[in-house]
């Protein structure tokens, strides 16, 4: 799991929480099912389970492997509608292929962050290139929706792509945590992600029994997801492991802690910390569609049905005519 490291955590910027924060207590602990997404990639659904007062502004996370392919395995999705929202998709392993109809796109590979606001809608599909599907190999990443404010839901869709070396690194007191920073701010250091409603998605990787507390807003809402790995989180050293999430209660620190020994294919305990500033609107979300009304809900999908989020442009084989076998689905 490379994504971005470092060889001396210690050269990086220290962060730490103040000694008068108040620890935010864990409220609760699931274990994300299994299941299939797109053309039949293993995920497991991070957030299944969550009441939505908790995720507020985040709808789901998917974990997308980790899974070696064989020659000829690698999937993707086919071409898929998105309106009302953001996609976030960070590769950790492996390489991916995005594309949409308004011409944006591009290759994400180790560490790298593909940010897509659909706001109005577009068309878009996500696929390992030829290579990989020739060669086979490991893929790992994450997707994760957040939701847009109602002023924003019909705004021109926007890409960034964020490269793994652009990300803020940072390092726990003693060293034991490399903190990679991908949107927001942590203690006065800013991710490079630009975002419509305030969050913080950090990816975190704890060497066994290293321990990283972070000072975090208390206007946010506070999530772990594990990776890989063993450890705990909160003061009350709740356990968790790969494919749990922790949500947090409220105050202005958090922490999570790795386990002295961890499994032999798991060197270090990997978390994913993320917080939002709650949008508190009305949320109704059916596929690929988060709108704020079940009115607006119906008109994306006559909007998708007329065309008027965009047609499947005419490359790599793919014409107009393949719209006709778009998908509805995440």
């Amino acid at each position: 799991m490379p994504a971005v490291t470092v060889e001396n955590p210690l050269l990086l910027p220290r962060v730490t929480a103040p000694a008068d924060a108040v620890a935010r207590p864990v409220l609760t602990v699931t274990t994300a099912p299994s299941g299939f997404e797109g053309e039949g990639f293993p995920v497991r659904r991070a957030f299944a389970g969550i009441n939505y007062r908790h995720l507020d502004p985040f709808i789901m996370m998917d974990q997308m492997g980790e899974v070696e392919y064989a020659p000829g395995e690698p999937k993707g999705t086919p071409w898929h509608p998105h309106r009302g929202f953001e996609t976030v998709t960070y590769i950790i392993d492996g390489i991916f292929d995005h594309q949409d109809s308004h011409g944006g796109g591009g290759t994400i590979t180790n560490g790298d962050t593909q940010w897509m606001t659909a706001g109005s809608g577009l068309l878009h599909i996500e696929a390992p290139p030829e290579s990989l599907v020739m060669s086979g190999g490991l893929f790992h990443g994450l997707q994760l929706w957040v939701n847009l404010p109602a002023k924003d839901k019909m705004m021109a869709p926007k890409y960034q792509d964020i490269r793994g070396g652009t990300v803020a690194l940072l390092t726990s007191p003693d060293g034991g945590a490399l903190v990679r920073v991908i949107a927001g701010e942590l203690d006065g250091h800013q991710g490079p992600g630009s975002t419509f409603t305030p969050i913080t998605m950090i990816h975190a990787t704890l060497a066994p029994g290293a321990e990283l507390t972070l000072p975090w807003r208390e206007d946010f809402n506070g999530l772990a997801y594990v990776l890989a790995g063993r450890g705990s989180v909160g003061a009350e050293r709740r356990p968790v492991h790969t494919g749990q999430a922790a949500v947090f209660g409220a105050g202005g620190s958090l922490t999570v802690r790795a386990d002295e020994k961890q499994d032999g294919s798991t060197p270090d305990l990997e978390v994913v910390l993320l917080g939002g500033q709650p949008i508190r609107e009305p949320m109704v979300h059916y596929g690929p569609f988060v709108m704020n009304t079940r009115d607006e809900l119906q008109q994306a999908f006559e909007d998708f049905q007329k065309g008027r989020l965009g047609s499947v442009p005419a490359v790599h084989g793919m014409t107009e005519a393949g719209a006709g076998e778009l998908t509805t689905g995440g």
